[in-house]
C-alpha cells in the first residue's frame, strides 16, 4: 500500500487556492498531538504574510487529486560572538493527514525541499524529535556548538549542514523567526473558523512536555 501511494504522490508548490485546505490539513495533522487542540494551523496562516517566510520552499504533496501533506520554511540565523550573522533556514510545520502518516510522504517533502534549499542556503536548524529527523542527516545542534539564545543545548534542536563545513567556526547562537511567537487568544479566535473538534489529553503530550524541557550537557 505504501509503495502504491508513494508512486502516485505529486510534490508541487503551494498555490493561493490551496491555503485554506493546507491550514485544515495542518490542523488535522497536529490536533491533540502535542497539546490539547493545536496551534500549528494558525502558525501556517501567519507564516505566509511574515517577512521571514520563504514561499519558494512552500510545498504540498498531492495524492489522488487531494492535498495530503505540506511543508513550510522560514529564514533563521546563526549569531557569532563577533557580531557575524549567518542566514540559514528552518522548516515546520511538516504536516501529513493522519490517515496517510508513516507512509513516507513527510520524508518525501523533506528530501525534496532540502535539495532545493541547498541551492541557496548552507544549513538548516529545526526544533523536532530526533527520532523523526536523524534519518535525514540531522544531528544535535550541540555537535556543531550551536546553542539557543540562553546559551543552552535543547534536546530537540537539530542541525543539518547543506554545505559541508557550514556550521564550522566556533560557538554560535541560533535565532529563529519571531513568527513562532503567538498569542493564545489569537489561536483560539482563528480556530473558531474551523469545524469543532474536541480537545483531549494524549500520552504524546506528556512525551512532548518532557522533550521540550530536556537539555544536553
Amino acid at each position: 500500500m505504501r509503495e502504491a501511494i508513494m508512486d502516485n504522490i505529486v510534490i508541487r508548490r503551494e498555490t493561493p487556492a490551496d491555503q485554506r485546505l493546507v491550514e485544515n490539513l495542518v490542523r488535522e495533522s497536529f490536533w491533540n498531538v502535542y497539546v490539547p487542540g493545536c496551534s500549528e494551523h494558525y502558525l501556517a496562516h501567519r507564516m505566509r504574510e511574515h517577512p521571514d517566510f520563504i514561499p519558494e520552499l512552500n510545498y504540498v504533496a498531492v495524492y489522488d487529486g487531494n492535498i495530503v501533506g505540506s511543508i513550510m520554511y522560514t529564514r533563521a540565523w546563526l549569531l557569532g560572538d563577533d557580531g557575524e550573522q549567518q542566514e540559514i533556514v528552518s522548516f515546520g510545520p511538516v504536516s501529513v493527514l493522519p490517515e496517510y502518516q508513516r507512509q513516507g510522504i513527510g520524508s518525501a517533502l523533506i528530501r525534496h525541499t532540502l535539495e532545493l534549499a541547498g541551492r541557496k542556503y548552507e544549513g538548516v536548524i529545526i526544533m523536532g524529535d530526533p527520532h523523526n529527523y536523524c534519518k535525514h542527516g540531522f544531528k544535535s545542534a550541540m555537535d556543531f556548538s550551536v546553542s539557543d539564545e540562553n546559551g543552552e543545548y535543547p534536546f530537540a534542536m537539530l542541525a543539518l549542514e547543506l554545505k559541508k563545513g557550514a556550521f564550522a567556526g566556533g560557538k554560535r547562537t541560533f535565532r529563529g523567526s519571531d513568527v513562532f511567537i503567538m498569542d493564545e487568544a489569537d489561536i483560539e479566535a482563528f480556530d473558531k473558523g474551523f469545524a469543532a473538534k474536541e480537545k483531549q489529553h494524549r500520552v504524546s503530550q506528556d512525551i512532548f512536555s518532557i522533550e521540550i524541557r530536556a537539555y544536553l550537557k
